[in-house]
C-alpha cells in the first residue's frame, strides 16, 4: 500500500515506528519533493526539527536499500514564494495532492492537515500525541539537582543544592562529543512534539528553548554559540507565601495595598519562586491570577492559567488579558523596553502586576523604568518593590510621590515633584529621583549625614521683633524644614522655617510670650531638623 507522510511525522519520528511495528501493510512509502525542500529549508537555518526530519529520511533510505520498504521521491518542487508562505497552508495543500495523484494514504500528526485532507475525502491517518520515555538528558537529574549544563568537548556539569546555596559539580567521568550532544538535541526536540505537556517555546536560527514538563531546555549551536550546548534548568523547590521570613507589616501591604510589585534579584536568586508563591497566595484568596511568560516556567495550579506571547507579540497576549478581566497578572522575565511599557499599561487600566525584573541592587529595579514610561506615573504603576537575594527576602522599598526640596538643596525655589523611595519597615527615604535640568537623577539619600544633622542641635542665629511679629533667626540651610524648638532643652513648638531662615510668631501668641520670659531668664533657643 502507498503512504504519503507529511513534514509532521517526518519530524517526530514515527513513520519509521510504524514501520518497525509492522503497523504498515507492504509500505511504499512516497516522499513529496515539497516536503524534503521545507526540511532542508529548516536545517538550513539551524532548526532542530530540520535536522530531526532529515535524520527520519536517512533511516528510510536505509530500510529501503535493506528491502524493508519501497520509496520513491515525487511531486512538484515548491517555489521560493511557496516557502516563505508555509505557514498558511501551502506546502500542506501540495502534500495532499501529491496523496490525492498517488492514491495513497497520508500519515500526518498535524489535526488540521488531517481534517482537511478528511475534507477532501482522502484517505487518512492521524497519529495523535503520545506519550514516550523521557529524554536522556532527564538521568542527569536527581532530586538535588537545580540544572544541567553540557557542552561538547567538557564532562557533563549540574548545579546540585538550594537557591543561594549550591555547588557546581561534574556528573561525567568522560567529555560529550558533538555527535553525543546533537544525538541529545533531536531527541529532545521530537520529545517536545510528541508530548502534550511538552512544547517548543522559541526556535530560531542557532536556538530552541523547549518547555518539558517543569523543565527548561535551551539548546545553543552554531552560529549563534561556539559549540553545541545544552542547558536544562528544573525547580526544585515549590514553597509558600507563609515559609518566607516577613514582618507582619509586609504581610499586611502584600495582602491589601500592594498592587504594582516588582519582584528583582540577580539571576538565580530565586525571584520565580517567590513570584510562584505570590500568584498561589492571591489565587488562595479568592483573586483571578493569570500568568504573562516565556517561556511558561512557572510552577502554579491548575487554577492559574498561564500565557505565552500571542502570535510572537506579548502585547496581544495583553489586549486579551484585559478582556479575561484577572485580579493580578505575573509579567515573568521584564527585559526589552516594551516588556516594562506593557506593564505599565496594564497597571493603569487597574490589573494588579507583578514584575519579576534582573538587578543587582533593589533600586536597579525601579531604575529600568526610568526613559522608559514617564518619571509621574512611575509611582502609580510601582508601589513596592521586593529584592530577593539567596531566596531570602533582603530588602522592601516603598515608592512614593512628593513635591519638597530635593535633600541637599536648600532654596524653595527648587522645590518639584520628587520620588522617594523608603526603606519599607523603617519608613526612612534612601534614594530620591526627580529631574534636574534635563537629566532624570537617582540620588541616594545618606542616611548617616541625615540622622547625625537631625541628633545634633543647632543654636538660634539671632531675634529680631517688629510691632506684631516675632522672628528666630535659625540661617537659610534650613529653608522650608520643619524643626523643634527648645530652650535650655525643654521643647516649645514645632514649626516650619520660611525661605528667608526664619520662624516667624505672632508676638501676641502664648508661645511668643513664653519664649521672651524664657530668654530674660537667661534660657538658650536651639532647634533640631525633624
Amino acid at each position: 500500500m502507498k503512504y504519503v507522510p507529511d513534514t509532521s511525522v517526518l519530524v517526530d519520528g514515527r513513520i519509521t515506528e510504524l514501520i518497525e511495528r509492522n503497523e504498515l501493510v507492504d509500505p511504499e512509502v512516497i516522499i513529496p519533493e515539497a516536503v524534503i525542500v521545507e526540511l532542508e529549508v529548516m536545517a538550513n537555518k539551524g532548526l532542530d526539527t530540520g535536522f530531526a526530519g532529515l535524520e527520519e529520511l536517512r533511516k528510510l533510505s536505509r530500510m529501503a536499500s535493506d528491502g524493508k520498504i519501497e520509496m520513491k521521491y515525487t511531486g512538484p518542487r515548491p517555489t521560493p514564494e511557496q516557502i516563505e508562505v508555509s505557514h498558511t497552508g501551502e506546502i500542506d495543500r501540495i502534500v495532499r495532492d501529491v496523496a490525492r495523484e498517488e492514491d495513497a494514504v497520508l500519515i500526518t500528526g498535524d489535526y488540521v492537515q488531517a481534517r482537511v485532507a478528511g475534507a477532501y475525502g482522502l484517505r487518512t491517518i492521524y497519529l495523535r500525541p503520545e506519550e514516550h520515555e523521557e529524554p536522556e538528558i532527564m538521568k542527569y537529574f536527581d532530586e538535588t539537582t537545580m540544572s544541567v549544563h553540557i557542552r561538547e568537548g567538557v564532562p557533563p556539569m549540574a548545579k546540585k543544592g538550594r537557591p543561594g546555596n549550591f555547588k557546581l559539580v561534574e556528573i561525567g567521568n568522560r567529555p560529550i562529543t558533538e555527535p553525543e550532544i546533537r544525538k541529545m538535541a533531536r531527541e529532545i526536540v521530537e520529545f517536545a512534539r510528541r508530548d502534550r505537556d511538552s512544547f517548543i517555546e522559541i526556535e530560531r536560527e542557532g536556538a530552541t528553548v523547549v518547555q518539558m514538563g517543569p523543565v527548561r531546555i535551551a539548546i545553543a549551536r552554531p552560529p549563534f554559540s561556539d559549540g553545541y550546548e545544552i542547558t536544562a534548568v528544573r525547580p526544585i523547590a515549590k514553597v509558600t507565601l507563609e515559609e518566607y521570613s516577613m514582618s507582619e507589616k509586609l504581610k499586611k501591604r502584600i495582602e491589601k495595598r500592594a498592587e504594582g510589585i516588582l519582584i528583582s534579584g540577580p539571576p538565580g536568586a530565586g525571584k520565580s519562586t517567590f513570584a510562584q508563591a505570590l500568584a498561589e497566595f492571591y489565587s488562595s484568596k479568592g483573586k483571578i491570577v493569570k500568568t504573562m511568560e516565556s517561556p511558561r516556567d512557572l510552577q502554579v495550579s491548575q487554577e492559574i492559567t498561564q500565557y505565552s506571547p500571542l502570535e510572537g507579540d506579548m502585547e496581544k497576549t495583553a489586549e486579551v488579558l484585559l478582556l479575561v478581566r484577572p485580579d493580578y497578572t505575573v509579567y515573568d522575565e521584564m527585559r526589552k523596553t516594551k516588556d516594562f511599557e506593557i506593564f505599565a499599561d496594564m497597571r493603569l487600566a487597574g490589573v494588579g502586576m507583578i514584575g519579576v525584573v534582573h538587578s543587582t541592587r533593589p533600586i536597579d529595579a525601579l531604575q529600568r523604568f526610568i526613559g522608559r514610561v514617564e518619571l509621574g506615573v512611575i509611582p502609580q504603576i510601582v508601589d513596592t518593590v521586593i529584592f530577593i537575594e539567596d531566596g531570602e527576602i533582603r530588602k522592601v522599598y516603598e515608592v512614593r510621590m512628593t513635591v519638597k526640596v530635593p535633600t541637599g538643596m536648600t532654596d524653595l525655589d527648587l522645590a518639584r515633584p520628587v520620588i522617594e523611595v523608603r526603606d519599607f519597615e523603617k519608613g526612612e527615604v534612601e534614594y530620591e529621583i526627580y529631574t534636574y535640568g534635563e537629566q532624570v537623577v537617582v540620588i541616594p539619600v545618606r542616611r548617616d549625614e541625615k540622622v547625625s544633622r537631625r541628633e545634633r542641635t543647632h543654636e538660634i542665629i539671632g531675634i529680631k521683633e517688629t510691632k506684631k511679629q516675632l522672628f528666630l533667626l535659625v540661617g537659610k540651610e534650613f529653608s522650608g524644614e520643619r524643626v523643634a524648638l527648645y530652650c535650655d532643652g525643654e521643647y516649645v513648638l514645632t514649626a516650619r522655617v520660611n525661605r528667608s531662615g526664619e520662624i516667624r510668631i505672632n508676638k501676641r501668641s502664648g508661645v511668643a510670650k513664653r519664649i521672651v520670659n524664657l530668654l530674660k531668664k537667661g534660657g538658650r533657643l536651639s532647634i533640631t531638623p525633624q
